[in-house]
């Protein structure tokens, strides 16, 4: 069944979010989980992406990705209307929402996607929600007017100093880790390091935190092996054991290795689509 593209609009730098037709997914989704898609029902990639959103009544989900490789381009360039002709989901494991009482939620670039309807659920559930979002500079920061209607306090971060306070998210998290009483838990979404030094910080002050591994993963389903992780020394499949882990037990050093395993060939998947559509004119 295809699935259409209801409203669909670019809302950063290389970063595109689009509202799709998938009812059964957006009656059954929770927080944390994804989907996976195939644009076309040939032989086209099927890449993971995390549902940022859902309306039951409408049968509609949101889609957020960021354009870094030959699939998430071809996505870009469709257009309202347009259908997609695979959405397998809602997959992996959801978030555990609790009364923590105080909340932390930090995200990093296109990772304020998947932490807005945790943050969002959060909220709902009665905590307080303390949000924390960096960006290079203010091209890429995503969300923040949404974010702003849930949070509690919402601190925003660029590298630059071009929007909000100059700063890594580390810097104020760790602020807001020291407050009297602390954080009862924290939830970090971003780039793998960024999420690896933010577990620095809140392991010093014994708040438990949850991160996000979803970047890792290439099948979605379990069976191709790549999204393999060690938590606590063990084994770990992000895609069907995850994508949620207690990030002081990840190790994150492994994740940033095998994360460069195929980005030679990402990168000349990418570039050889580029060039195509060059050659056939739709772009410049």
């Amino acid at each position: 069944m295809p699935h259409k593209i209801v409203s669909k609009r670019q809302i950063g730098e290389e970063v595109f979010w689009a509202e799709v037709e998938a009812p059964l997914v957006a009656r059954a989704r929770k927080p944390g989980q994804f989907i996976i898609l195939s644009i076309d029902s040939g032989y086209s990639e099927r890449i993971p992406l995390t549902i940022a959103g859902a309306s039951a009544d409408k049968g509609t989900i949101e889609l957020i990705w960021q354009r870094v490789g030959k699939t998430t381009a071809e996505l870009a360039g469709l257009n309202e209307g347009d259908e997609i002709a695979n959405i397998a989901g809602p997959l992996g494991t959801p978030t555990r929402i609790d009364q923590f009482g105080t909340v932390v939620c930090v995200g990093g670039g296109i990772g304020n996607a998947p932490l807005l309807p945790i943050a969002t659920a959060l909220k709902q559930a009665g905590n307080r929600v303390i949000a924390i979002l960096g960006a290079r500079d203010k091209s890429r920061m995503i969300l923040e007017d949404r974010f702003a209607e849930i949070s509690d306090e919402l601190i925003v971060c660029t590298d630059d100093g071009s929007h909000g306070r100059r700063a890594l998210v580390t810097e104020p998290l760790k602020e807001v880790c020291g407050h009297d009483p602390k954080p009862g838990h924290a939830f970090v979404i971003g780039p793998t390091p960024m999420m690896k030094f933010c577990c620095e910080v809140t392991r010093q002050f014994a708040v438990p935190t949850q991160v996000s591994l979803n970047t890792i993963m290439i099948d979605g389903t379990g069976m191709c092996g790549g999204c393999r992780v060690e938590v606590d020394g063990k084994a770990r499949f992000v895609c069907v054991d995850g994508p949620e882990f207690d990030g002081h037990k990840v190790n994150f050093d492994l994740i940033i290795k095998r994360l460069n395993a195929y980005k030679k060939q990402e990168q000349q998947a990418y570039e050889q689509y580029r060039q195509h559509r060059c050659k056939i004119g739709l772009d410049g």
